[in-house]
């Protein structure tokens, strides 16, 4: 088993992956880059079957694809050729989708391209949160590889080329990505603060100077109609619901916050005041 080290900003995933390998009698190796010199030994003296790679964001060369008897294939959580790329999840959220997938493909010399073995359509809901979606998709991998493994063994599955004229693609994510922009939209900003919400960093903003992350939000029922609209001024206060924060387009309800180095609280312990302005 090979994985590598999660950016500071990821969930952690890497000793539990090494754990897991190691607790069923597996051998474990820590890389980014399977091909390099480093591993020519490995892969000259190891006969490998099959070789799957899971969330896998480093191109395989075809020195290590192409070895394995009876081939190599990677898991990636959207249908593809839609969103190829990074965090195709988290983007499919930002952008409002309804659903996302599982996609077990062929690996191939370039990222996302490989023919496609079986596709899972994921549901997102409205209202769903990243670890709602990453809960389904994870069920629909090992949906996809149970319903695929015995054909992939005996060589009987049947390949489907991509249409790569409909192909679509989405860049890495950084942290500052994840800065709450209160000129958007009141949707385009639920969707960003779901979308990064746990077991990822949270969307960010700052309120006096001072980083705050959102850790939760919900659309306003009966927003006010303003028509003098300072984004990112507090505009109601509602103990027991959180605060309204007017958007480039509304308002939208805070629930949850956190301030650098604190506990999760609810947003009025924060936001309690109409003088305060988020993004500032």
């Amino acid at each position: 088993m090979f994985s590598f080290r999660e950016e500071p900003w990821e969930p952690p995933f890497l000793d539990d992956i090494r754990i897991l390998t190691e607790s069923v009698g597996g051998q474990f190796y820590e890389t980014k880059q399977v091909g390099s010199a480093r591993w020519s030994t490995f892969w000259e003296s190891t006969p490998v079957d099959l070789l799957f790679a899971v969330n896998w964001r480093y191109l395989l060369p075809s020195n290590v694809y192409q070895r394995p008897r009876l081939g190599s294939y990677a898991f990636h959580d959207s249908l593809l050729p839609e969103y190829r790329g990074f965090s195709p999840t988290v983007w499919a959220m930002i952008n409002g989708e309804d659903h996302t997938g599982a996609t077990l493909f062929e690996i191939a010399d370039e990222v996302d391209t490989g023919d496609i073995v079986d596709q899972e359509l994921v549901p997102i809901g409205p209202h769903d949160t990243i670890a709602h979606v990453v809960e389904r998709t994870t069920e629909a991998y090992l949906l996809v590889l149970e319903r695929s493994l015995d054909s992939l063994v005996t060589g009987t599955f049947v390949r489907r080329p991509q249409d790569h004229a409909r192909a679509t693609y989405v860049p890495k994510r950084l942290p500052e990505d994840n800065r709450i922009d209160w000129h958007s939209s009141s949707q385009e900003i639920y969707n960003l603060i779901r979308a990064v919400s746990s077991p990822y960093p949270g969307a960010y903003t700052y309120l006096d100077g001072k980083l705050v992350r959102v850790w939760s939000a919900a659309p306003v029922k009966s927003a006010r109609r303003y028509v003098g609209r300072i984004p990112g001024r507090v505009v109601e206060v509602h103990p027991r619901e959180g605060a309204v924060v007017l958007t480039g387009d509304g308002a939208i309800l805070i629930t949850e916050v956190q301030r650098e180095g604190g506990e999760i609280v609810a947003a009025t312990n924060v936001l309690n005041s109409l003088s305060q302005t988020l993004g500032a």
